[in-house]
């Protein structure tokens, strides 16, 4: 997978731009921060997922005063051509999104198109922060090998939100006979699916958790006893998911909210045996997150045989030399982009540069 040419339109900063990174190896791209360095990588990002690296909501993509943005790629896949145009209107609506000059019907069509697997200082939060970042991590690395996995994360968005729907519009904490029975083929359809997207997230994490204690250890220079495991409230299978939804029954109504399923799963991290997110330091959990991201993108590259766009976003700036360095050797091969306020660390070979200065690309 090759990004050759990036287009943008009124996105974020940018009024026009245009990047042609290196086909292979490292683009650096240089500049005082402020800039946009991140804007060019979020774009890339932005295309390959439809959302927003930083979490932000489409419309605010769009540069401020213009009424939308758009978002031009070309590069190669497996050998062929491949054309991805995008247009972000500003006030909401709907995205509009074509793959070599065909219109897409579901955003989830656009699922492998482009891959990336992104790195960046806000990773910290995925061992620093709670469970609904981690439940991302997994779900954006199996939706980004295929498209069964993205129309099932839409059936169980779905029924999450018809089931909490029903949920909040119960009175005075009583089920009539007629929302009774709605909540049984809720309760059945969530059975189903979210049994069947924890196994997808089981799976992936049993590929996951060598490379990632593999990964730390890299990193670390030392064996440290890192353990990785996918966490849940309720077992394993779809009869256990359905007598879990039927045990928290009478709560589930009380609260108004889905108490139980995968929405609610976790992704344990450890470090020597106690839990990552409080019983670790700064630096550990820094290390993990980049642990986690390496071995993410080493298992995509596996399944999909075919290596993600790495994209660096200032990942240095936080680490120590010693960590710097086993980065630096542990980053894999292919196609990259990274920014940096500052110098390329040793041990790096740009095979392009870029630089940006007063908010424009200058070569």
């Amino acid at each position: 997978m090759r990004l050759e040419r990036l287009w943008l339109t009124d996105f974020r900063s940018y009024g026009s731009a245009e990047l042609e990174p290196a086909p292979e190896g490292l683009t650096v791209i240089v500049g005082a921060n402020g800039q946009g360095k991140t804007n060019l990588l979020e774009a890339v990002a932005w295309l390959a997922t439809l959302s927003s690296l930083r979490g932000a909501p489409n419309e605010a993509l769009v540069r401020v005063g213009a009424e939308r943005a758009v978002v031009r790629a070309e590069g190669e896949r497996e050998g062929r051509r491949l054309l991805l145009e995008a247009e972000v209107p500003a006030r909401g609506g709907r995205v509009r999104v074509q793959v070599n000059r065909q219109p897409l019907g579901r955003s989830r069509e656009l699922l492998g198109a482009l891959r990336v697997s992104v790195f960046s200082p806000d990773d910290l939060g995925l061992v620093k922060g709670g469970p609904d970042g981690r439940r991302r991590l997994l779900d954006e690395a199996l939706a980004s090998v295929g498209t069964r996995y993205g129309a099932l994360q839409d059936d169980l968005a779905r029924v999450l939100k018809q089931r909490g729907a029903l949920l909040k519009g119960v009175e005075g904490g009583r089920l009539d006979e007629s929302a009774a029975l709605t909540l049984d083929v809720f309760d059945a359809r969530l059975a189903a699916v979210g049994a069947a997207a924890a196994s997808a997230r089981r799976n992936l994490v049993a590929r996951l958790a060598p490379a990632v204690a593999a990964a730390y250890d890299c990193l670390a220079g030392r064996a440290s006893g890192v353990g990785v495991a996918y966490e849940t409230a309720w077992g394993a299978g779809q009869a256990e998911l359905a007598a879990a939804l039927a045990a928290a029954r009478v709560d589930d109504v009380r609260r108004g909210v889905s108490t139980v399923g995968p929405h609610r799963d976790e992704l344990g991290l450890s470090i020597g045996g106690l839990p990552a997110r409080t019983h670790t330091s700064q630096g550990e959990q820094r290390t993990l997150a980049l642990a986690l991201r390496l071995a993410v993108h080493e298992v995509v590259t596996e399944v999909a045989d075919s290596a993600p766009i790495l994209l660096l976003d200032d990942v240095f700036s936080e680490l120590d030399p010693a960590r710097i360095e086993a980065l630096v050797a542990s980053l894999p091969t292919g196609q990259a982009l990274l920014t940096t306020a500052g110098e390329v660390p040793a041990g790096i070979t740009a095979a392009a540069t870029v630089r940006i200065e007063g908010g424009q690309l200058v070569g």
